[in-house]
């Protein structure tokens, strides 16, 4: 018990008398910004990745941009996060001679891998939905991408938001690999406490508990929605 108390001492020490909490709010805002920036990146391209391999194949065009999408699913979805932050950091942005911070590099590359895994959310999310929905909408006189994004996009969201939720949580988790391009996170935040004592167990312990919380708040919030979308449902099935 003396020596977990000691080992708390140091914590706070470095936590509260040595300023590390400002470090750990840096981190965690950082953590979050680049998981939910990268959602939403990855919610628009992975959305217009889906409905583009879902097109008739009877135009070359058609064909030509599914297997451009093919190929950039498959690097995302094949290629570990730390690698592609490290090509896009060092290599890739440098190349086109484009310099942004660690932070923005790091969103940029999240939001470009939640694409790939969204696109085939989203993909089997569309499959989902009646195919009568799009072909009443055509019957009506409106385009392919006209119909997708009003009736058939909406209603593949509400089959798939449990399936979202999870890999907004991913991302939440993987951002403890962006201090690889230098970026601040939750992870290095804690990681800087420990290293000013060399006491590592309570910081960890705590970053973890942090983790779990965040993944506990965003799980409740995708069960809120939910519950509101299938009330709102059954409302306009009754009216």
């Amino acid at each position: 018990m003396n020596d977990l108390a000691k080992k708390w001492e140091l914590f706070i020490q470095s936590f509260i008398e040595k300023g590390g909490y400002n470090t750990v709010l840096d981190g965690l805002a950082n953590t979050l910004k680049i998981a939910v920036i990268g959602l939403v990146i990855g919610m628009i391209l992975g959305t217009i990745i889906a409905m583009i391999k879902l097109l008739p194949q009877y135009k070359k065009s058609a064909i030509i941009a599914g297997k451009i999408c093919n190929v950039y699913v498959a690097f995302f979805r094949g290629s570990p996060m730390v690698v592609q932050l490290l090509l896009g950091y060092y290599v890739i942005l440098p190349l086109m001679g484009i310099r942004v911070s660690s932070v923005l590099a790091s969103i940029i590359v999240f939001g470009l891998n939640s694409g790939a895994y969204v696109s085939e959310i989203m993909r089997g999310g569309i499959l989902s939905v009646d195919p009568g929905q799009m072909e009443a909408g055509r019957a009506l006189g409106l385009s392919y991408w006209v119909t997708m994004f009003k009736i058939v996009i909406p209603q593949a969201i509400k089959n798939i938001l449990p399936t979202l939720g999870n890999e907004f949580i991913a991302l939440v988790k993987d951002t403890s690999v962006v201090g690889f391009v230098g970026a601040n996170d939750l992870t290095c935040a804690f990681g800087y406490i420990a290293s000013n004592n060399y006491e590592y167990i309570v910081p960890y312990v705590i970053m973890a508990l942090i983790y779990i919380v965040i993944v506990l708040i965003i799980t409740a919030l995708i069960r809120v929605m939910e519950k509101r979308l299938r009330k709102d449902e059954r409302h306009a099935t009754i009216h």
